[in-house]
């Protein structure tokens, strides 16, 4: 009896049950139009459900409209949003694949330029094709760096504001049929710079000390959880540290954890850095493979929860030894899906897993098969 490799064998998170434990990272197309999604978004991520993966995340997805990264991000603040997501999760769920989204607030870095465009701060340039600025928002009148505008101060009503509308985007992203909501609390976003002592300089009950810190993120999960279907799952992702001794640290992560796990949070999605400037990445110098699995091996042994590992996984024995090992339970994949859309395909075929294309959809797989047994010369991407 063959065994099946850690990377194929199925994970069921409440109701919901994935094929396999290979998740396509959430990653920023900036090309939405007015919030709305259109074909190229169906294409980008239809490709990673025929592709193999077990759960397809759509990009970061913005509650308000100020809340957007860039004037190319996506949104559901309004209904009319809604049929350009249910075509992305109906697809991906007729092609074998779990529908999720990522719903957050850019807070601070909100209105900046497309990344081909500077990746920072909006200029006359940008002006000229019709980007226009909005007032970012924060904890504190702290900007992401200098040149970029100071953020206006989240008011107790503003915060209030952003409650209901978290709450109003995670019912459209039920009504556009995905099956797993996360939130944001990354890269320097909105989230996440209520976390950090960097950026958060509050000495109301959303600043202070760890506790203040976390209030927010804390109730906007509660509030998610409160609207999302109890037998659906609900993920978090972290900047698991800032990477600065005087920032937020891999124990404040554990301790947030544990909170989120009280709430009803089921995987922690375990990414790191970003608070100052564009890059999402924490300082300290290159980055090695898989720099980021510790957090996510931490977050799971301290806490209990699931925990999903992502940066730099790029090869399928990497990813198989992560999950044999237990330092986590999900393997994201991002950029290398960009280079190759059929990851999970071939990654089956590198572990021995499927020599015959059985995992390929059936309108290809057929052919493939067909191709390898009459071809003296053909190997597949894969196989050894």
């Amino acid at each position: 009896m063959t065994l099946i490799p850690h990377l194929f064998q199925p994970i069921t998170l409440r109701s919901i049950t994935s094929r396999n434990r290979i998740v396509i990272s959430p990653m920023c197309q900036y090309s939405a139009h007015d919030g709305h999604l259109d074909d190229w978004h169906l294409v980008n991520l239809g490709r990673f459900a025929v592709g193999g993966a077990g759960i397809v995340f759509t990009e970061a997805t913005a509650v308000q409209k100020s809340g957007r990264i860039t004037h190319g991000c996506p949104g559901l603040w309004c209904d009319s949003q809604i049929p350009g997501h249910a075509r992305i999760a109906q697809f991906a769920l007729q092609n074998g694949a779990i529908p999720a989204i990522q719903l957050g607030h850019a807070g601070r870095k909100s209105g900046m330029q497309r990344p081909w465009f500077g990746n920072g701060p909006l200029n006359d340039q940008d002006f000229a094709r019709g980007d226009m600025p909005w007032p970012p928002v924060g904890p504190s009148a702290i900007p992401v760096d200098a040149g970029w505008t100071v953020p206006h101060a989240l008011s107790v009503e503003d915060i209030e504001q952003l409650k209901q509308d978290f709450a109003a985007a995670t019912r459209r992203a039920l009504a556009a049929g995905y099956k797993i909501v996360e939130l944001h609390g990354a890269h320097g976003y909105l989230l996440h710079s209520f976390l950090s002592p960097l950026s958060n300089k509050r000495d109301d009950i959303y600043g202070g000390d760890l506790a203040g810190r976390m209030r927010l993120v804390l109730e906007l999960a509660e509030v998610v959880r409160a609207v999302w279907p109890a037998d659906l799952p609900m993920f978090y992702r972290t900047s698991a540290v800032d990477g600065t001794p005087d920032g937020w640290l891999l124990e404040d992560t554990v301790a947030l954890a544990k909170e989120l796990k009280a709430r009803g949070v089921d995987v922690v999605d375990c990414s790191s850095g970003g608070i100052a400037g564009p890059a999402t990445s924490a300082a300290g110098g290159k980055r090695q493979p898989g720099f980021q699995v510790p957090f996510a091996e931490r977050v799971r042994t301290e806490t209990g929860l699931a925990s999903m590992a992502v940066g730099l996984i790029t090869h399928p024995e990497q990813a198989e030894l992560i999950l044999a090992e237990g330092r986590a339970d999900l393997i994201a994949i991002g950029r290398e899906a960009l280079v190759d859309p059929s990851w999970p395909l071939h990654a089956a075929t590198a572990l021995g897993y499927d020599s015959d294309f059985s995992t390929w959809p059936i309108q290809s797989g057929w052919w493939l098969v067909r191709r390898q047994a009459t071809s003296e010369f053909y190997e597949p991407k894969g196989m050894k």
